[in-house]
Formats: C-alpha cells, structure tokens, sequence
C-alpha cells in the first residue's frame, strides 16, 4: 500500500509541479505527517524533491530533473486510465474508483474529454459485477465454487475450481477445472447462475497454455444468399470482405464455424432475408426451424 503511494505522489508531483502537504494528505486519505515521511523517504530513493514556505510555498521536484522515459508519460497515463475506467464499467469496488481519482490530473484539462471509453458491462451488470466479484474472491483464496449452468444439453449443476475470468467474443467467461467433466472449460458468465464459493479448497493444478488462450476452431462451412437490406448485419458480424455480390444484387457468403446451434440462431435472426444454399444439413435444419416457427402459429388458430 506505502510503495503504491509513494508513486502516487511521485506521479502527482510529476503532473501538477507543486502540491501542498495537505493536498497530498487529503489526495491519498492519509495524515500530514505520513506524507512528510513519503517526501522522506522518496528523497531517500533518490528523487530530488524541494520544499517551500510562506504562500505560494509547497512540495515540488528539483528544478531540471527529468522523467525517465521507462516512466509513464501523459499519453500512457491516460490509456491506464482507460483501462480502470472499463474494468469499473462491471465492477462496484471502491478500490478501482479511488485508484482513478489518485492517478487522476488535479486539472482536468490536462488530458482533456476521454476519446476512448471502454463499457465491458451488460444488460446484467449488478448481477455480472457480483459474479466476477465472488469468482475473483474464489480465484484469489483457491475456493471451489459451484453454480447452475444452461446450456444446448439443458441445466447442470457444476462443481470447478477457477483460474481466470476473461473477456473474449463479446462477453464474460470463466476458466476452471470442471471436476464433473475432469477437464478444463470455459464458463459463459450470463449462463452461469446461483453461484457460490465454498468452503472446500483446491490445490491449483498446471493450466495448459493452449486452454489459457483458447478459441474454437471451425470445422465446418455454411454458404447463404442474403437480400441486400442485410448487407450491414453480415458486415458487422463477418466484415464487407466475407461476401460477393451476386447479379441479382443478392449476397453470396460462406461462413466458417464450429457450434451449429449458434450459427442456426444467427441464419434465424434473417427471418426471410437469407437462403440457405449449402449443406443440404444445414438447409434441412433451417427449414425444419421454419417449420415448427409456423406450426406454433397454427396451433393458436
């Protein structure tokens, strides 16, 4: 705690020039007395620090000394802070928000209106905030945890032992030994549910470097003929490079992928806007879709 603000003064006298004792003080929460040790000790460290008297008196660096360029400069300073800023998008820690203010320019000028914001939070944020919270209070004690899982196969109960939560394709996971599967998977946070640590503890096992890193790899290929009006969702989804146009002005694509119960939701969100051309399982899948989305309406008739 001593040694983050130690660079927390160093950072702020970096910025500001000149601080008072009492601006420090009330800056890092902490008594005059204990900035003055800091000063102290800093001084000790090697950094030429000046102090001042009367009124435009306070603490500043030696006039001349100059910033070590492995030290962080104002550009890198504000991308950190970028990066506070999303990782307090989903998080409700204090810790975060006061850590932003401490590294904060008093001038708010100083690096101007963000240009970058980092929102990682979704529909679910109180509910996904207090997930990561307990998964990194397990991760960090080595707590199993269980919790209810949904997935195509239904709802299971699993029993893991959490390694790392990471954010990738656009959402919140968890990576830990499944004792049920003896095996390492990956956790959607927004399918996980009743989650709770226990009082049994693991002892951490070797992660493979492959599963920290993981992807799926697509094994399989759909092509489809999408209407011109839903040119813009293919391009958000696989970019204005992943179809040719057809002479009918329709779009042609073939797409890569690995779980066929996602890539059949996804042709689904089209409605009547996409064809399936090929393969002729994939084609029977999607009519088979349309089939029970009709025989639901005529029921109600």
């Amino acid at each position: 705690m001593k040694l983050n603000r130690l660079v927390g003064v160093f950072t702020l006298l970096m910025q500001n020039g000149k601080m008072t004792a009492p601006e420090l003080a009330e800056r890092f929460e902490v008594s005059r007395r204990t900035i003055q040790r800091d000063i102290e000790d800093l001084c000790m460290a090697g950094i030429p620090i000046v102090t001042t008297q009367g009124g435009d008196g306070g603490i500043s660096l030696a006039e001349g000394f100059h910033l070590d360029s492995r030290l962080l400069n104002a550009e890198e300073l504000q991308n950190v802070l970028t990066g506070l800023k999303g990782l307090g998008s989903i998080s409700d820690a204090q810790k975060i928000n006061r850590l932003i203010r401490k590294l904060s320019p008093a001038d708010e000028n100083h690096t101007g209106r963000d240009d970058l914001v980092i929102d990682l939070a979704s529909h679910y944020k109180s509910s996904l905030s207090e997930k990561i919270a307990l998964l990194r209070e397990a991760l960090t004690q080595k707590h199993l945890v269980s919790f209810d899982y949904y997935s195509s196969s239904g709802k299971s109960v699993r029993r893991v032992e959490p390694y790392l939560i990471t954010y990738k394709w656009a959402g919140w996971y968890v990576l830990g030994f499944c004792l049920e599967a003896q095996d390492f998977r990956l956790f959607k946070l927004n399918r996980l549910w009743n989650l709770q640590i226990s009082e049994e503890c693991f002892s951490p096992r070797p992660v493979p470097e492959s599963k920290m890193g993981q992807t799926f790899e697509d094994r399989y290929q759909v092509t489809l003929l999408f209407e011109p009006s839903a040119q813009y969702l293919l391009i958000e989804e696989y970019g204005p490079s992943s179809y040719t146009v057809e002479a009918d002005g329709r779009l042609k694509a073939t797409i890569s992928y690995d779980n066929a119960e996602y890539i059949l939701s996804w042709i689904l969100s089209f409605g009547d806007r996409v064809k399936v051309l090929s393969p002729s399982e994939m084609v029977e899948k999607h009519c088979e879709a349309a089939r029970k989305i009709l025989l639901a309406y005529e029921h109600d008739k």
